[in-house]
């Protein structure tokens, strides 16, 4: 007999539509066909165990998988649930008084027949919607994750046995998933402890940098900070999730998307409420860092998608790493090309990066030497290029602070109070930008919006004009200048760009002039 279910697989960051056959005939062997991994082959060992388990018998004929289309791999353990139940349909131990085809199916087994959360549960169920199936089955683990997509009837199971008799009873309103239901709604009443969001309140001094920390939230600008160690250059760059504006809906959605599907998160229960902040280690690939591999996954700067990606000590990753954030940086996502096929991730992010003047650490410190030479100083400053430098727009000197600054009792602008002009600059963007319909912040605004919401006076577009000469800048720092003074703009409330906004957008340049320090000639 010949089954057929609905399953799904992930490519990327989204799903594709499966058909799962299964067809037990007179014969003998088992065998899975259409491009499974080693997961998916193991999987008929998974099912017999827990058929047995739960009361069926694994039929003892022929039987024949097929993972439709068969030009496509597919990966993963999650099928397990949508054969098991084929297999228990095609051997006549199920009559299902539900549509099998009307359903999809998907969920991971152990021996017992318990079912075991998934990954990219979140694109499944949207795939499912899209494609006009009734509902989606799943394990319970999953089921608050997939109710964030409204639309479509969603079922949560703990063991394969309670699956079937759902299947039997033909009922959407079977008591088994009104309980399941229930208990997942009190499962997500839990309180998730986290530790708390770091205050701009609670460091002392560096004005101008919270300033520029202010600004890059505001406008989604990237930022670079230069300083000696310990002057608070991370502290500093953790501290800008709290002033971030929270997440939209769409927004949460796209990012709960991508970690539902990477192996590199644990797994996704719930709407993403808060902006990602990624810090990964200077020892990480550009595999990594981009997303890719055999199998391609989300990489670092995907997963930072709608959040801050947060480079220390940028210097000391590898040059091939950090060359590859040029084109997400401009375009705001990725392309991952292979043989059979093109993937495109997310990739919008803001991009936080630290670094030490010199080797040693200490060149242009107000009390400590350098002993670092001019051309090992100029070495190490190069290790960044050109062209990276250009795509950030916020350069920063990161002074280190004297005990008079430390110990003064003076209070600090918070967190709080910081986040709510950010939050009104961001809504003035978006409602200017909206109805072009590309980009809902002033950094990722094209040439056509730039020349429309971005007009200077006279005197800014003089000052803007010497220093092009003086500094001898790109056109690409020439329009990020233009887009930081918007944004300065915006958080001073005002509709015009002045001069006094360009003066200030030209300050956050000092890595594109001739030597860095030029600042304090």
């Amino acid at each position: 007999m010949l089954v057929k279910i609905k399953g799904s697989a992930l490519l990327g960051i989204q799903a594709i539509l499966i058909t799962i056959e299964i067809n037990v005939s007179m014969g003998q062997g088992y065998s899975i066909v259409g491009l499974p991994d080693n997961a998916i082959k193991e999987s008929l060992d998974r099912t017999e165990s827990a058929l047995k388990a739960n009361g069926f018998h694994m039929p003892r004929t022929k039987i024949l998988v097929n993972l439709s289309p068969a030009d496509l791999k597919k990966t993963g353990a999650a099928f397990d649930l949508p054969i098991a139940i084929g297999l228990i349909a095609a051997s006549e131990q199920l009559i299902s008084f539900i549509p099998l085809g009307q359903l999809l199916i998907m969920g991971e087994l152990g021996l017992d027949g318990l079912l075991y959360p998934i990954k990219g549960v979140l694109a499944m169920t949207m795939q499912a919607k899209q494609e006009g199936l009734t509902a989606i089955v799943l394990p319970l683990e999953n089921l608050e994750e997939a109710s964030i997509i409204k639309g479509i009837a969603i079922y949560g199971f703990n063991q394969l046995k309670e699956v079937v008799e759902f299947l039997k009873a033909g009922n959407v309103d079977d008591t088994i998933h009104n309980a399941h239901a229930i208990k997942a709604n009190i499962v997500s009443t839990v309180p998730y402890m986290k530790q708390p969001l770091p205050n701009l309140q609670d460091i002392k001094g560096q004005a101008h940098c919270k300033r520029a920390l202010e600004i890059a939230s505001a406008g989604g600008h990237n930022l670079i900070m230069i300083g000696p160690p310990g002057a608070g250059k991370t502290m500093l760059a953790k501290s800008i999730v709290s002033i971030l504006p929270p997440l939209s809906l769409n927004e949460a959605i796209e990012t709960t998307q991508i970690y539902s599907a990477s192996p590199k998160s644990n797994l996704t229960h719930q709407l993403h409420k808060e902006r990602p902040f990624r810090q990964p280690h200077h020892t990480i690939s550009n595999i990594a860092m981009i997303g890719g591999g055999s199998y391609p996954q989300p990489g670092e700067i995907s997963l930072a998608h709608n959040g801050v990606l947060f480079l220390d000590e940028l210097p000391e990753f590898n040059r091939n790493v950090i060359e590859v954030l040029r084109q997400p940086m401009e375009e705001g996502m990725v392309h991952i090309a292979r043989a059979k096929m093109n993937l495109i991730f997310p990739a919008s992010f803001i991009l936080i990066a630290s670094m030490n003047p010199c080797p040693c650490g200490f060149y242009n410190h107000p009390t400590k030497e350098c002993t670092c030479t001019i051309t090992a100083i100029q070495k190490y400053i190069h290790k960044i290029s050109g062209p990276l430098l250009d795509r950030i727009d916020l350069h920063i000197e990161v002074a280190p602070l004297s005990y008079q600054t430390l110990s003064a009792n003076i209070t600090e602008p918070s967190s709080l109070e910081i986040s709510e002009k950010v939050i009104k600059a961001r809504n003035k963007q978006v409602k200017r930008l909206m109805a072009d319909g590309f980009g809902l912040t002033n950094a990722q605004m094209n040439r056509t919006q730039l020349k429309n919401y971005c007009q200077i006076d006279k005197v800014g577009a003089k000052l803007l004009e010497k220093a092009m000469e003086k500094f001898q800048l790109s056109v690409r720092s020439h329009d990020r200048i233009i887009k930081v003074a918007r944004t300065i703009a915006d958080l001073a409330n005002s509709e015009a760009i002045m001069d006094q906004h360009i003066s200030e957008a030209i300050q956050y340049r000092c890595l594109d002039r001739s030597s860095w320090g030029a600042l304090k000639d």
